[in-house]
């Protein structure tokens, strides 16, 4: 006699005159391991997946870590490449104002070095910053001596009215547009005296793209004064002047809206903020 692989179930539905009606409903054992076996693996596939989520995850969260990583370690090496290189353009300031100023002797040529390069660190960084500031206060010491024989800006080039300062600004003639000032405006009227702001040689006069009627002071150890958009100028170029000399008319030439003084200040070519400098001056 042939074996049953089929389950059976009976149900009975009541009816409400009392009679019944008998339906039977078949399933294969077959069929019972199959979708027993697809459930399984439905179970499995499922652990499977969520497992391989979870580690997606934790590989997602380590990318993230490691670019964040790699950001922080290129952000620092930015900035002790910045700081080297201010470092080094402080020393040779400080340098030549010290042998200007006559508080050190003229050093000799630097001597032979050399060795392995090693990457700069966060201990780098923090030797760096102390070298920085021991020679931010050398040279403010070289700069005092300076200016007390009036080498170092220690007047005001126009007596007037603080306006634009140095730095980003938004372009004065109109639009949305930012540019980069790099001097100081000092709002006067149209043929008011200024000055040197402190002892050296004429190096330019005459007529430079923005600037106007141009004068540019050396005043050795790489600092220069510069004084734009004048109406009149009253030096020479080579000419030597002295502090609080009359140099020219303040004036509306060159990219100008309206008479002023631009004050220009630079070390090593270098503009730097010229508010510094008259903060400490006299108004002469």
């Amino acid at each position: 006699m042939a074996r049953d692989d089929r389950f059976y179930a009976f149900i009975i539905a009541h009816t409400p005159r009392s009679s019944s009606k008998i339906r039977r409903f078949c399933v294969e054992k077959r069929s019972v391991r199959l979708a027993a076996c697809f459930a399984l693996l439905l179970f499995f596939g499922s652990l499977y997946g969520f497992y391989g989520l979870t580690q997606q995850a934790a590989h997602f969260r380590t990318e993230v870590e490691n670019q964040r990583l790699r950001a922080e370690n290129e952000r620092q090496r930015l900035e002790l490449t910045s700081l080297s290189n201010r470092v080094n353009a402080v020393e040779d300031t400080s340098r030549k104002l010290a042998e200007k100023s006559g508080v050190v002797a003229e050093q000799p040529g630097m001597p032979g070095t050399g060795g392995p390069a090693l990457p700069l660190d966060a201990d780098s960084l923090a030797a760096l910053q102390g070298k920085m500031s021991e020679l931010e206060r050398n040279m403010h010491t070289y700069e005092n001596v300076l200016r007390e024989r009036g080498y170092m800006p220690s007047v005001w080039p126009v007596v007037g009215k603080l306006e634009s300062g140095f730095g980003g600004r938004r372009n004065p003639f109109g639009g949305s547009s930012y540019e980069f000032h790099s001097g100081q405006d000092i709002d006067a009227a149209t043929g008011d005296p200024v000055v040197a702001g402190a002892t050296g040689t004429v190096t330019f006069v005459g007529w430079q793209n923005g600037y106007g009627q141009l004068v540019v002071i050396n005043h050795g150890g790489g600092l220069t004064t510069r004084y734009g958009h004048l109406s009149h100028i009253d030096v020479a170029l080579g000419e030597a002047v002295q502090r609080s000399q009359f140099i020219g008319r303040v004036g509306s030439t060159g990219r100008s809206t309206g008479p002023h003084l631009h004050y220009e200040i630079r070390i090593n070519d270098e503009p730097v903020n010229p508010l510094q400098y008259l903060l400490t001056s006299a108004m002469r």
